[in-house]
Parts: structure tokens; sequence; C-alpha cells
């Protein structure tokens, strides 16, 4: 009996030595961090991340764009339209190219009108130039060929009335006398005014295809082209170049295209305040010049995402625009219409 309980006191002393060693090394584990697996926290749905291509709402807010770089994009890119829009996009397409774009980027200068016609209907260019916005059967045209078409602000235009620098007798116009001097109304200077001589009225003006020529008569015709088009002594061109030529020709000349040609030419032209405010940056930014006007290019976002290389020019085109606006002799769009087109980029891209 005794050799029993003194087995019996053995075996539960050993047992209470191998608990106490196996509660000491629980405890030196914990107190070293672990050494091994350590316990993890139940596997629950984690939360979800931004997808890869996401932009912060922030970036949105501050007009922020993926970065571009112009030595890795490839592939040509086809725009056309807006003859205003023209020296613009020429000069963002150069920069483009001058820091590494090696690809071809046409640009086409034949008017807003044909070139939503290339767009939409041809369905044959990556980018529409435009110095208006795009009407609504031009948007259902664009439609039919499965296109839905994006419209990106990239600038402003104040639209100039010149006369030659020979022209001495008129330096302002109202609305009224503009809309006497280009239309049918009016043979020469005099009708519209007594004081001017009696001088046939020389007229240059862009063609029916042309955005300029359709914001003028808008805002000077109430959308009513009959009275400019059946006005006497009367070119139309869609080469502003050729209107430039054509006003300096002639001290009765008169004409109205996109600010930047006349900014080229202040040497041999003379622009004309119009109802006493003259075409500034002041102005223009106050909303005071009654010719002020938004400057666009169009795209989809089917054709950015199938085209990397017109995403990657879009996005240079909005993130450099204001630095080059003012040379060609625009002016900058607001931060908060550029802001908004460098979104619907994002938005174009899903991102």
């Amino acid at each position: 009996m005794f050799q029993e309980r003194k087995w019996l006191i053995g075996l539960i002393i050993v047992l209470a030595l191998v608990m106490l060693t196996l509660v000491m090394l629980t405890l030196v584990t914990v107190a070293c961090g672990g050494g091994g697996e350590q316990a993890q926290p139940e596997a629950t749905e984690a939360p979800a991340k931004p997808a890869a291509t996401s932009a912060p709402a922030t970036a949105r807010e501050e007009g922020q764009l993926p970065e571009v770089n112009p030595l890795e994009v490839e592939g040509d890119i086809i725009s056309a339209g807006s003859s205003t829009v023209f020296p613009l996009a020429e000069a963002m397409a150069d920069r483009f190219q001058d820091e590494g774009y090696a690809g071809n980027i046409t640009i086409d200068s034949i008017g807003s009108g044909a070139g939503f016609e290339r767009f939409c209907v041809a369905a044959e260019t990556d980018v529409s130039n435009a110095s208006r916005p795009i009407k609504e059967s031009e948007i259902e045209s664009c439609r039919e060929n499965g296109r839905e078409p994006i419209e990106f602000r990239v600038g402003t235009d104040a639209l100039a009335v010149t006369v030659s620098q020979e022209n001495d007798f008129i330096e302002s116009a109202t609305l009224e006398e503009l809309a006497l001097i280009f239309s049918n109304e009016a043979e020469t200077w005099s009708d519209v005014n007594p004081e001017w001589p009696d001088k046939p009225i020389l007229r240059f003006i862009p063609g029916t295809d042309s955005g300029t020529f359709d914001f003028f008569v808008e805002e000077v015709f109430d959308e009513n082209e009959e009275p400019i088009l059946s006005a006497s002594n009367t070119q139309l061109s869609e080469d502003d170049n050729v209107l430039v030529q054509g006003i300096i020709g002639s001290p009765y000349a008169v004409g109205f295209f996109g600010y930047a040609y006349y900014a080229e030419n202040t040497d041999v032209l003379k622009v004309l305040s119009i109802e006493g405010v003259e075409p500034t940056s002041e102005s223009v930014d106050a909303g005071e010049y009654p010719l002020a006007r938004p400057l666009f290019i169009y795209s989809t976002a089917d054709i950015v995402q199938q085209k990397p290389q017109v995403a990657a020019y879009i996005n240079f085109f909005l993130s450099f625009v204001n630095e080059e606006t003012r040379d060609v002799g625009y002016f900058p769009a607001s931060e908060s219409a550029l802001n908004d087109a460098k979104a619907k980029w994002l938005d174009a891209l899903g991102m």
C-alpha cells in the first residue's frame, strides 16, 4: 500500500512539472512576439480597395490626370474641324511631338460643321475640333454610327471684327450696326452711319461650314443667316488667311474670324470694339465682350479606350493647353471648365 501511494505521488509531481513547463513556454512565446505562427484575426471580408485605374476624388476636384510620356505613345491620330481651333490644336500637336511622340497627327482645317461631318457621318476622325457646341442633329448622326460624342472645353475665343489699318473712320460698332454692316440692308458705309464714307462695304466672312459663321449669325442675326448670305460684295472662305488678305486689300473692307488670326496680323489689321468693349483678356474673363465664345475638341469613350494614342493626346492637350493658349492668341478656359473636361476624360477611361 505504501509503495502504491508513493508511486501515485510521483506521477502527480511529474504531471505538475510538465504542466508548469508548458505554461512557462507559452508565456515566453507570447512575450517574445511568437517566434512562429501567430494567431490571426478571423478572415472577415477586407475593405474594398479602389481599382488600379480609379482616380481619387481629390484628383478629380483638382483636375489631375495621369502623367503622359510622349516617348511611349505609338500610333497615329486623325483630327479635323474648326479653323479657329486649328492654331491651338497645331500648337499642342507640335508640343506633343517635340516632347517625344513619334506618330503622325493629322489636323485638317475645314470648319466645325465639316469636321463634325467627318467625325459623325463618315466616322473617320478620332478628334473633332469645334468653335461651337455640337448640334443635336450631329449627335444623332454620331449615334447612328455607334459614336457618343464627348465634349472637352479647351479654351475661349473672342471673335474679332476687323478692318484694315488704312481704315480711318470706324473704331467701334454696336451689335445693331454689325447687323447692318454684314447684311443686305446696307450697300455702302454711309448706309450704316451718314458720317462714314459713301463707299461700298467689302465683306470677307467665314464659310457656312464654319463654327465662326454659325456663332456670328446666332449672336448678331438671331440665327437667321439669310441677311448675311444675301449681302452684296461678300466673299466667303473656310481659310481665315484668305479673309485676312481680303481685308487688308482695301480701307473699305471688313470681316471677322477667330482672335488668333487678328493677333498674327496686328501690323495690318485693326480690331473693332463691340458695344464699346475691346476684346482683351480682361473683358473676356469678365464676360463683358459680346462676341466671346468657347472652344472645344470632341472624341468618344470607345475611341480613347481602343486607341491609347488618342487618349494620351487628349490627356496631354488638357494638361498643358493653358500654357499655350495665350501664345496662340486665345484666352484660357476657366479652371472649373478645364477640370470638368479632365473629369470627362477620366470617366471615358473608366477611371
